[in-house]
């Protein structure tokens, strides 16, 4: 039978553990009946131990060690116990035939149900939520009395046997991956460390130049400043001793009187000394302007070095989504709901979002997700992309532009790019701007404005795209993503040759592409309101965040992979979700 099988298994276990840790074994007491009880406390904590009595109000078993225990418990006084001297020698007629398993979700619940139509045990709470509609539950004692289990314990604890096996030999394996792709992140992160020192040598040069006329003038200054605040201190002691002296009882009358014109001159004197302090305030708006010639040459390179992989071996596994919090990004200057058409992340920790109903360009950190910065328009943006760590690029469609933002503690304009059409998707690469005009074509620009590429068709001459929404490019330039509203996804190489397109119902109204630091493919449905993972071949993997009919559709994707964090910004919503991946 099914009990006496599982409990015979029991047993086999506990002479196992026994014969392994040198434990002594009775063989006077070595039958099928020994080991089809164990001591629910001990089981509990690891230890195989007989049962020796039954606590018929507790409903558990427990050994001669454990009753002690059980009996100190306050809650416990006055519980009967079935003594095993009442049951006789060699058999266990005298035990409840119960199993004693605690149930994983409901610990206070026994395992003493069983579903014959999906051949699953449980308590009865697991019966009364998962099972409720099945006609074949039992209570376990009973089907165990009026049926026989064929299959016999040795088979399921082979079975056991052979899948611990595996599971172990798969554990031993990821383990060596672990180590080797450890081993070789340390390589190359010496590698990147002892060029970056290389650079550093050079730096440090400049930098201490520059440190030490710092230091000279602000040594000046200090000096000041510290003089300035001995004198703030001794009024500031005054100022106490005198509101002590009012502030104490006293009869004289005199001494009262002179305490209170005292304290008036102190104050008096005190707020001279502040007032000559502002004016004659000794630190002065001090700038540091840059060499910009030795910063343009390091924009010219996004890395220090080009990290090589194959596309094929890079991981196609699906985001899982954890957990889902939202962050406010309207400000008070808005006029308007927040209609964020693109997000786009820095690996600084900024996020830029492209406020097109309040035409802003707004910046907020990955600390606490707070606007800490934004800067007016122009005219409507619509897709934002990184330029460098120093700066992002925006397209303004209606004016024909491309803006260049700098990404420091304050926005602002750089400079700007016109263009001969209505620019609305923006990716960059390689010191190389694509720019799509929101229908047909796209183009390549260079950072100063010069067309240096179109397409729009194949080499039959049959349109490529009808309604471009948004861009993205590998940084090695080998893939350009192109998220059409009508035509899906398209995915070309860099000589503008088609690979592959999407364009099935799991994905409608394309809106915005994202490539993760994985080398994935974010793409979100403006329709289908998800967000969708593709290979970097452009092969569908699965839906990361699936439709939800009650939410308005998702407009821009971006993600840090670093953080474990992706940003999902909807149509006309003031906030924006935050998910753990």
């Amino acid at each position: 039978m099914l009990y006496r099988s599982i409990t015979r298994l029991i047993g086999l276990n506990k002479l196992i553990y026994k014969m392994a840790t040198g434990g002594q074994i009775n063989t006077d007491i070595l039958s099928d009946e020994i080991f089809d009880i164990l001591c629910s406390m001990c089981k509990h904590q690891g230890i195989n131990t007989e049962a020796d009595k039954f606590c018929v109000d507790c409903h558990d078993y427990f050994c001669f060690n454990c009753v002690n225990v059980h009996s100190k418990v306050p809650m416990c006084l006055g519980h009967k116990m079935s003594d095993k001297s009442q049951v006789k020698s060699g058999t266990s007629k005298g035990f409840p035939r119960a199993p004693a398993e605690r149930c994983d979700r409901h610990s206070h619940k026994h395992v003493d149900m069983y579903c014959q139509n999906h051949d699953k045990v449980g308590c009865s709470t697991c019966m009364a939520v998962d099972h409720r509609s099945c006609k074949d539950t039992f209570y376990i004692p009973e089907f165990i009395k009026n049926n026989i289990y064929q299959k016999p314990s040795r088979e399921i604890h082979t079975k056991l046997t052979e899948i611990s096996k595996t599971l172990a030999e798969q554990a031993s394996k990821s383990k060596q991956d672990k180590q080797r792709l450890l081993k070789r992140k340390a390589e190359l992160l010496t590698d990147i460390r002892n060029f970056r020192k290389e650079i550093n040598d050079q730096l440090d040069k400049l930098e201490k130049n520059s440190v030490d006329e710092i230091e000279d003038k602000v040594k000046c200054l200090e000096s000041k400043i510290e003089e300035g605040l001995k004198q703030l201190q001794a009024h500031k002691d005054k100022i106490t001793s005198a509101n002590k002296k009012l502030a104490f009882f006293n009869q004289n009358q005199a001494d009262v009187f002179v305490n209170m014109k005292m304290a008036e001159d102190a104050a008096h004197l005190a707020n001279q000394c502040m007032e000559d302090t502002k004016m004659k305030s000794t630190v002065a708006d001090m700038e540091f302007q840059p060499d910009r010639t030795i910063l343009t040459q390091l924009e010219k390179s996004s890395t220090l070095g080009l990290l090589t992989e194959n596309p094929t071996k890079i991981a196609s596994s699906l985001f899982q989504i954890r957990r889902e919090l939202s962050y406010c990004v309207k400000v008070k200057s808005d006029n308007k709901d927040c209609d964020i058409t693109c997000a786009c992340y820095l690996k600084d920790g900024q996020i830029f979002l492209a406020d097109k109903n309040n035409m802003k360009l707004k910046q907020i950190h990955d600390y606490d997700y707070t606007v800490t910065d934004h800067c007016d328009l122009p005219g409507e943006p619509w897709q934002v992309c990184s330029i460098n760590t120093a700066g992002v690029a925006l397209t303004l469609p209606l004016q024909n532009e491309v803006h260049f933002i700098s990404a420091g503690r304050k926005l602002k304009a750089i400079y700007k790019i016109k263009t001969d059409f209505e620019c609305y998707g923006l990716a960059y690469t390689s010191n190389n701007l694509y720019i799509s005009d929101g229908n047909t074509s796209v183009y390549m620009y260079s950072l100063s404005g010069r067309k240096l590429k179109q397409f729009s068709k194949t080499q039959s001459g049959q349109k490529l795209f009808s309604d471009i929404s948004s861009l993205a490019v590998r940084q090695d330039a080998t893939r350009i993503y192109v998220a059409d509203f009508y035509n899906g996804v398209i995915v070309l190489d860099n000589n503008f040759q088609v690979i592959t397109t999407y364009n099935g119902r799991q994905l409608m109204g394309a809106s915005c592409c994202y490539i993760s630091e994985a080398g994935s493919v974010l793409v979100s449905g403006g329709n289908s309101k998800n967000v969708v993972q593709f290979t970097s071949d452009g092969e569908l993997i699965g839906d990361v965040i699936k439709a939800n009919k009650r939410r308005s559709g998702i407009k821009s994707v971006c993600c840090n992979q670093q953080m474990s964090k992706m940003f999902v910004c909807r149509s006309h919503e003031n906030n924006i979700e935050v998910y753990d991946i």
